[in-house]
């Protein structure tokens, strides 16, 4: 159960990061679970080491929104020079 609860929550992570910043990147259902995943997972990673948050315990929803943005605007940048 727990692994279907954080994609749930990687999913609303990642489609409040994509209300709150649009950008023109086409990302499908899988990459804005991902997106919101990675911004849960690097939240909890840096609130660990300033302090925020105990190891095992999890990120909060807003921190975890602004590195998904982060994310976001990391991988639009990435994708247009690509293309």
């Amino acid at each position: 159960m727990g692994i279907v609860w954080t994609i749930v929550v990687g999913f609303v992570v990642g489609l409040v990061a994509k209300l709150l910043h649009p950008s023109k990147a086409n990302m499908g259902f899988i990459a804005t679970v991902l997106l919101g995943i990675g911004g849960s997972f690097l939240a909890g990673m840096l609130g660990q080491a300033f302090g925020w948050y105990q190891a095992g315990e999890g990120a909060g929803f807003v921190a975890s929104v602004a590195l998904a943005i982060v994310l976001l605007v990391v991988y639009g940048r990435i994708s247009t020079k690509a293309a």
